[in-house]
């Protein structure tokens, strides 16, 4: 696989004999007729390209990303040797500069008020933004020219607020029975977000009996529902003891010694870094790695710390190479993610999930699976990290039970699956014998 970075969202547009194109920006307009859009050019460029695949997301934090991420990888790894074009685009905060703020707020309060995020949450489902004309107006030119531009054959949404206006835009263009829009729902458990339902959404695959439920509840019908487990990136696996040591020397570890991973998140903050500082206070025979995501001054916090901690500790910032810290490690301090928590789930790693303030209510499904089948600890004070630890690490039966739980939690094959759905949805006349194309629409 080639990755090509566009240049100013910074997220990939990927080539396996793929189509890649260039990011577009377009100005505030309220309608396709304002847009004075011309429909011959979708279908000209609908009949004349191969399979193409759009993946619509968001930098909300890093599940999204990382979901838009493992269907990409799923595509290449199950479909390999077809052609394939699946673009990846961050379309709430590219689309206008409003709904741009709007992201760094969220953000802001997932890295520094964890504790308000109920209240968003509560706000965004009370007034639902996605389907106010207000946002839409605002953001529809974009998701216009994408098409114009860039016409795919189905189009993915992994974001709870991306459906709504695809779906309407679909519909004013007359392509809504010829492009199916699939929704990935990154939500695991009932309690989610009500965004994710939009009755015009072709297919929708989701992790758990739970989320089901939770769609048809807001009205959605069965029948459109698949269960299909989390899109976990493939490289996201238990690899066997040989390889944590390699991973762990890898990092100037102890290859021997337990392993405690503090992840503080994609964007670095929330309760973790207080969980962090009570546990650099205890006299442990461990040694810890610290993920600081994108928050540089937690980053120097954490060394500071680290300087001052009677056991070795490795600090990192931003890393995309998450899989290899979930390998080395023992276990995992984390906010309770639902695509984070299956990714560790995935590497046999046992979770001290962050209970010191309530989950939001998608979350907290997570924590009661984690404390139900006995996968991890739900951590309701900070200060109990230090003795939690300890447990686990001279209570060996008590850590290999942990540990065994962690075992079948996730629908196997979860994300061959998912891509599997997807291609089937694309028509079989989509593609041809003749080479594939590689080209840049300006």
């Amino acid at each position: 696989m080639k990755g090509f970075l566009v240049s100013d969202c910074q997220l990939p547009i990927y080539d396996f004999h793929l189509l890649i194109g260039l990011q577009i920006r377009s100005a505030s307009i309220g309608s396709l007729e304002d847009a004075k859009y011309k429909p011959s050019t979708v279908t000209k460029m609908f009949r004349n390209r191969g399979p193409k695949i759009l993946i619509i997301s968001s930098d909300t934090g890093g599940g999204h990303r990382s979901a838009a991420a493992a269907i990409v990888a799923g595509v290449q790894k199950f479909f390999e040797g077809e052609s394939y074009a699946v673009r990846v685009v961050r379309a709430v905060e590219d689309s206008h500069a409003v709904t741009e703020k709007l992201v760094r707020l969220y953000n802001w309060l997932l890295r520094n008020r964890q504790h308000w995020m109920k209240y968003l949450y509560w706000g965004v489902n009370r007034f639902r933004p996605e389907t106010r004309h207000f946002f839409q107006k605002r953001c529809i030119g974009y998701v216009v020219e994408l098409f114009e531009r860039w016409c795919p054959h189905v189009v993915v949404s992994v974001h709870p607020l991306t459906q709504h206006i695809f779906a309407r835009v679909l519909k004013e263009l007359k392509l809504a029975d010829r492009i199916p829009l699939v929704s990935v729902v990154t939500d695991p458990y009932y309690g989610f977000w009500r965004g994710w339902a939009c009755d015009d959404v072709t297919l929708y695959l989701v992790a758990t009996e739970g989320a089901r439920q939770q769609l048809i509840d807001y009205g959605i019908a069965s029948d459109r529902i698949k269960i299909s487990g989390m899109p976990v990136h493939p490289k996201f696996a238990y690899p066997g003891e040989v390889a944590a040591r390699a991973a762990r020397r890898a990092l100037d570890l102890d290859p021997e010694k337990f392993t405690v991973f503090v992840n503080a998140g994609w964007e670095g903050g929330g309760n973790v870094p207080q969980i962090f500082r009570e546990l650099v206070r205890g006299k442990l025979d461990v040694q810890a790695i610290f993920l600081a995501g994108r928050n540089e001054e937690l980053k120097l916090e954490a060394e500071s710390l680290a300087f001052s901690a009677s056991f070795p500790i490795k600090v990192i910032g931003y890393s995309d190479q998450v899989e290899q810290l979930m390998v080395a490690a023992n276990v995992m301090i984390s906010k309770l993610g639902g695509l984070t928590t299956f990714e560790a789930f995935a590497c046999r790693l046992p979770i001290i999930a962050d209970g010191t303030t309530p989950p939001m209510p998608q979350e907290a499904g997570a924590a009661s699976l984690i404390a139900k089948r006995g996968a991890g600890v739900l951590l309701e004070r900070a200060t109990d990290i230090v003795p939690v630890i300890r447990r686990m690490v001279e209570d060996t039966a008590h850590y290999s039970a942990l540990r065994a739980a962690t075992v079948g939690l996730a629908i196997p094959n979860a994300t061959r699956h998912i891509v599997e759905e997807i291609v089937a949805l694309i028509p079989a006349t989509v593609g041809s014998a003749q080479e594939p194309i590689l080209t840049e629409v300006a």
